[in-house]
């Protein structure tokens, strides 16, 4: 008689490597430790010591060697007092796990690519076929379903192949956006004992590994805001530290717009992850701050203009709030509604899920 056979529950085992297990380990650290190898690799003995992650045939200097090997970490240059440093696989490994951690529940539940609703000279086919028109490209002609119309039309003894007969593929049209991070790195990120700055670079760095295998038509521009603002790439990420900074809002608005700017395409946004409100701004004669824990009518003045001059210039500004204060949520709503863009009051745990799916939601939307 056959049947079911039950058994004890037994969980899947970890098929991943000794090296491949610590390696987890290290990347998560390492990123917290704003690249900082040693640091890391302290906290990893300190670990070991409590929770026996080596073994006494494969220790943590095996392990380290083998980071060595296989180009996840590099010695000391001249002048760095022997520490050592990331390697590219390493600085690669950290932007791959970013991306598995944020988004990689998200991904399995996506198709792929963001198809507008309109049709033409696109990357995507379709089951649909069209006439042909002057200017469509030649690798989109349907030559079996071209070949049947001449032969409906002129029979197999004359057959004749016209343009009347020719019929294209229908292709979905997909769209390329641009889109600036904008990162807060003021001093406040790292307020009351809870770290912000590294769940903003694990989005970051999602981000840009996202676009990258993605949706590489796309561009993706980082800035960073202090008591400045300036642009980083992909490689600086993993070194993002919080500075003493106040934050100047405006300096990063000012300097993602003229990224914006320089792209030749239509769909353009500006993701903004921040917990503090603005407190500085850079004018010709020096640094106009302020203190104090209220707002200044001066410097949120210059933020709600540039939120409006975004709106003209068809830019949706898209906030993360990291804060629960009420006069800063009172701030960013009419800050959003000066830009009639979007505003998301959040804590840490679900920031990459909202920064990807309003990532998504606005690259289909905002076509032209």
């Amino acid at each position: 008689m056959q049947g079911y056979v039950f058994h004890a529950f037994r969980p899947e085992e970890d098929r991943r490597s000794r090296f491949e297990r610590l390696r987890d380990v290290f990347l998560e650290l390492v990123t917290h430790t704003a690249g900082d190898v040693e640091e890391a690799l302290d906290w990893m003995k300190e670990l070991d010591a409590k929770y026996g992650l080596t073994s006494p045939d494969y220790t943590l200097d095996d392990f380290v060697a083998e980071l060595r090997q296989r180009g996840y970490i590099r010695d000391g240059e001249r002048g760095s007092g022997g520490r050592r440093g990331l390697g590219p696989r390493g600085e690669q490994g950290i932007r791959d796990r970013a991306l598995d951690q944020v988004f990689g529940n998200l991904q399995k539940a996506d198709a792929g690519g963001h198809a507008t609703r309109f049709r033409g000279r696109g990357d995507e086919s379709t089951a649909d076929r069209r006439p042909y028109a002057f200017g469509d490209p030649l690798d989109a002609i349907d030559f079996g379903a071209s070949l049947r119309n001449a032969q409906i039309a002129s029979g197999l003894d004359d057959l004749q192949l016209t343009e009347r007969d020719l019929v294209v593929e229908d292709r979905l049209h997909r769209s390329n956006a641009a889109t600036v991070l904008m990162i807060d790195i003021s001093h406040s990120m790292i307020l009351y004992g809870e770290d912000r700055i590294t769940p903003a670079k694990k989005v970051a760095m999602a981000l840009a590994q996202l676009i990258s295998t993605r949706y590489p038509k796309d561009h993706l521009d980082i800035v960073v805001f202090g008591d400045d603002a300036w642009q980083v790439g992909l490689g600086d990420l993993p070194y993002l530290q919080v500075g003493p900074y106040h934050t100047n809002t405006v300096a990063g608005l000012e300097l993602a717009m003229d990224l914006l700017r320089r792209r030749k395409t239509p769909n353009r946004q500006i993701f903004m992850i921040t917990d503090g409100k603005p407190t500085c701004l850079k004018e010709p004669d020096g640094y106009y701050k302020n203190p104090s824990w209220s707002l200044d009518p001066y410097i949120t003045g210059r933020c709600y203009g540039l939120a409006t001059e975004c709106r003209k210039l068809n830019i949706p500004i898209t906030t993360f709030m990291i804060a629960q204060d009420p006069q800063l949520q009172a701030f960013v709503e009419a800050f959003t509604e000066a830009n009639q863009g979007r505003a998301f009051f959040t804590g840490l745990q679900g920031l990459g899920e909202m920064v990807f799916k309003d990532f998504q939601q606005n690259r289909s939307r905002r076509v032209r």
